[in-house]
């Protein structure tokens, strides 16, 4: 059990690598979005002006582009971050091996006559396939990055080491690590696209289950729509609801319309009573009132000396689900640190929406806030029951903000905020003298035991985090000739404290045991 937990501490302390962008990531998309929002530019029209909306589309566009592609990201960063050495060589390995993964699923696509055509207004979504890169692959989402980004990082650390001699010895070392990843990324590329699609049938099957099962169907309808994010699956979820009859049909004379997004659109323009429809559209409720409660525990939680990063940090996520219903960068922050937190997260988005059915609120619920205030109040009291749904908002906020603030404590899940290198109890500010390149880096190393007692060096905000051989070897006198701190050891984990400048002492580290 000692090493299952050790092996899953790894890999979320990997997987934070390529999160640790998207706060900065999330608060230009929110700024973008708000100035390419028709509501706000209603509401203040000089910024419809044109120079604003360029810079706004380019804000929000150049940020999607990264949202989309978590997938890339995830495959570079985690075997960057899992490599025990040649970290860079890892992190190319890692974007080549994802080309080739893709070119072999669409290849494989192409072959078995399975390419699905898109549509023309909903692309591919519901087909069970997209466009990564511009390859038509199928829909692996940010799962399957995740998934290889692991493998490329294991095979790595097996394979970045072995040596050939003679004419072979061309393909020694890192060189031997990627020759491997070329069969294991074709490998992974035919098993996805026999087994992926078994997966998204069994999910597109469940559509009838939901639609026959009213309150509860829409409950599994909620909580498979939160809880399948990090596979991608949850498009097949919503999608058949939202834009095939599934999600209901309305009779107009000769005109027919089916799917709950035209449906619900018909009824607001036609000014009549919304009909169950709008229900399948509700899965904007938790994204627009939910994540300011999960935000909101995240700060309370975090270490004290580490709230006002934190906030800096999730605010803008928060503030980008809420008016752009993009929910993935703030989703990852958990769904692998705790994951019976992203369980309950589910669970508790599909209650709500089952309990608008309960409460009787057709309020329109489309996960952009503003838009959706402004839509409910043109359509009126009578029609939606909007102060039912806000009421409802406020009881989603609180009861994410306790229940989840509770459990973060009680089993103290390593939530933004609440990492293990920042224990509440040490102090982690930056030494007054500065690192002093090379000539510290010596004494650090011989304080480590040497070159060959070192098995890994990292650093998180603050500290040089090093794994060694034998801890008994650890001189902390010699560690101490340089400015730090404090020196936490946990087993054959070392953490040396230098705050901020510990980039620079990482790089300095590195560089002196590269001249050994």
């Amino acid at each position: 059990m000692k090493k299952i937990m050790n092996t899953l501490e790894v890999f979320a302390k990997a997987m934070v690598q390529p999160l640790m962008y998207l706060s900065v990531a999330g608060m230009i998309l929110a700024i973008g979005s708000l100035l390419t929002n028709t509501t706000v530019t209603g509401l203040l029209p000089f910024l419809a002006w044109g120079p604003f909306q360029v810079v706004g589309k380019l804000m929000y566009e150049t940020m999607m582009i990264l949202i989309n592609n978590l997938g890339l990201l995830f495959v570079i960063g985690i075997p960057a971050a899992l490599a025990k050495r040649d970290k860079h060589q890892a992190a190319l390995i890692g974007f080549m091996s994802y080309l080739i993964y893709l070119k072999t699923s669409n290849l494989m696509l192409i072959e078995t006559g399975k390419l699905a055509e898109a549509s023309g207004m909903l692309g591919l979504f519901g087909t069970g396939q997209a466009s990564i890169l511009g390859i038509q692959v199928v829909d692996m989402s940010v799962f399957g990055g995740i998934l290889l980004g692991c493998l490329v990082g294991w095979v790595f650390n097996k394979t970045c080491e072995k040596k050939f001699g003679g004419a072979m010895q061309i393909y020694s070392g890192v060189r031997f690590s990627f020759a491997c990843m070329v069969a294991v990324s074709i490998l992974f590329g035919v098993v996805s696209n026999i087994v992926w699609p078994v997966v998204q049938g069994a999910i597109s099957a469940m559509a009838n289950f939901i639609k026959s099962t009213d309150v509860f169907g829409l409950f599994v309808y909620g909580f498979l729509e939160r809880f399948l994010i990090p596979t991608g699956l949850h498009h097949l979820v919503y999608t058949p609801f939202q834009f095939t009859d599934l999600g209901g049909v309305l009779n107009l004379g000769e005109t027919v319309v089916a799917g709950a997004y035209p449906i619900v659109m018909t009824e607001l323009q036609m000014g009549v009573p919304f009909s169950d429809s709008i229900y399948y559209m509700a899965i904007g409720f938790t994204k627009m009132f939910g994540y300011i409660g999960i935000g909101a525990a995240f700060i309370h939680t975090a270490y004290p000396h580490n709230k006002k990063r934190t906030a800096a940090t999730i605010i803008p996520l928060v503030v980008t689900a809420c008016l752009a219903s993009i929910t993935e960068p703030l989703d990852f922050m958990f769904i692998f640190v705790a994951p019976v937190l992203y369980v309950l997260h589910a669970c508790i988005a599909g209650l709500f929406i089952a309990l608008l059915k309960i409460c009787g609120v057709t309020a329109f619920c489309g996960g952009n806030m503003l838009a959706s205030i402004l839509m409910n109040l043109s359509a009126g009291v009578e029609r939606t029951q909007w102060p039912i749904m806000l009421a409802l908002g406020v009881a989603q906020i609180l009861l994410y903000f306790f229940l989840f603030s509770f459990l973060i404590k009680k089993f103290n899940y390593k939530t933004p905020g609440r990492e293990d290198d920042l224990s509440e109890t040490k102090n982690d500010k930056t030494p007054e003298k500065v690192f002093n390149g090379n000539a510290d880096a010596k004494f650090v190393v011989e304080g480590l035991g040497g070159k060959d007692n070192i098995n890994t060096v990292e650093n998180c905000f603050t500290r040089l985090r090093v794994n060694v051989k034998d801890a008994a070897l650890v001189n902390d006198e010699l560690i101490n000739k340089t400015p730090n701190s404090g020196i936490i050891k946990k087993g054959n984990d070392i953490q040396v404290v230098y705050g901020l400048q510990v980039a620079d002492v990482r790089k300095s580290v590195e560089d002196y045991l590269n001249i050994l």
